[in-house]
């Protein structure tokens, strides 16, 4: 296990620059950017503090929802291509017969990077994510009290809102990596195959699987089949918003057990089973072509 942890870790070393400076710094110019706005008054402290709590709390979770949802759309990009490209750094960096001296196979370093993907390099990005929105959340509570309306209330009030918002992020992530893991182990092994060919490939077979089954079984278009509808289910994270639906519409007030309980129990949690088996069975397609054609 120690080798395995070991090769985990490597992968966040090596990819610590997509994950975590990049991040890191997005962060720093986002925060710079609002101190020089406040600073040469191109924003009015009073007017936006007045502003941020005339309005109901409401607007704290609406702009927490909006930054963790930016988040997630940079997670998402970035695995992406990860998976397309990372999966076949060893042969690209000469690090192949390095690897093969060791004893670890070709499944135990695939599955670390697939295991990356899962864990410590989305966990970067959440935590410099969290970070990011503790910011926003302290400049809006200064800007507040400028206007003359930061009390103890307020604070308390805004980390409650952070912290059952912060559940949710982590939830709602944790369940889109488990929803899209059956992609990111295919475009994995197609990268372990043919190198960053795998970006092109992986937007063009769903496309061409769709077509043959169009061509052989008919259809309105290659665009109207059962792989094409599937697919297009599986691309779409499922889970019930009634719960949002409510508290934007003013009729609740907004509470994380209340979103969670019912967004894992309209989860799919046999296609999450089904993708988890499809992701064992790419990867380790991936390692028997790898470890034959190195062999070779």
């Amino acid at each position: 296990m120690k080798a395995f942890f070991a090769l985990v870790h490597r992968e966040f070393i090596e990819h610590r620059g997509a994950f975590l400076i990049a991040p890191l710094v997005l962060v720093g110019v986002v925060f710079t950017l609002a101190l020089l706005a406040f600073s040469v008054d191109r924003l009015d402290s009073r007017m936006t503090g007045q502003l941020s709590f005339v309005v109901p709390t409401w607007v704290f979770e609406a702009g927490f929802a909006g930054l963790a949802g930016a988040w997630l759309s940079y997670l998402g990009f970035v695995l992406f291509f990860y998976c397309a490209d990372g999966f076949a750094a060893d042969k690209r960096n000469n690090a192949m017969l390095f690897w093969k001296s060791m004893p670890v196979s070709d499944l135990k370093v695939l599955l670390s990077k697939l295991a990356a993907a899962l864990t410590i390099l989305p966990g970067a990005v959440f935590g410099v994510a969290l970070v990011s929105i503790l910011i926003m959340f302290g400049v809006a509570y200064v800007t507040a009290m400028i206007a003359g309306l930061g009390n103890a209330a307020l604070l308390g009030t805004i980390a409650g809102i952070y912290v059952q918002m912060a559940l949710v992020f982590l939830v709602v992530m944790v369940c889109g990596l488990l929803w899209y893991l059956p992609y990111m182990a295919l475009v994995g092994a197609m990268g372990s195959a043919v190198g960053r060919w795998a970006i092109p490939l992986a937007l063009l077979l769903p496309t061409v699987i769709s077509a043959l089954e169009w061509v052989t079984l008919g259809g309105m278009h290659p665009f109207a089949t059962r792989t094409w509808a599937y697919l297009t289910y599986r691309s779409t994270m499922p889970g019930s918003t009634n719960h949002l639906d409510k508290v934007f519409e003013g009729q609740e007030s907004f509470n994380a057990t209340l979103f969670i309980t019912d967004f894992l129990q309209k989860f799919d949690w046999l296609q999450v089973g089904i993708g988890a088996v499809f992701a064992l069975v790419v990867i380790y397609l991936a390692s028997e072509y790898r470890r034959r054609s190195a062999a070779n």
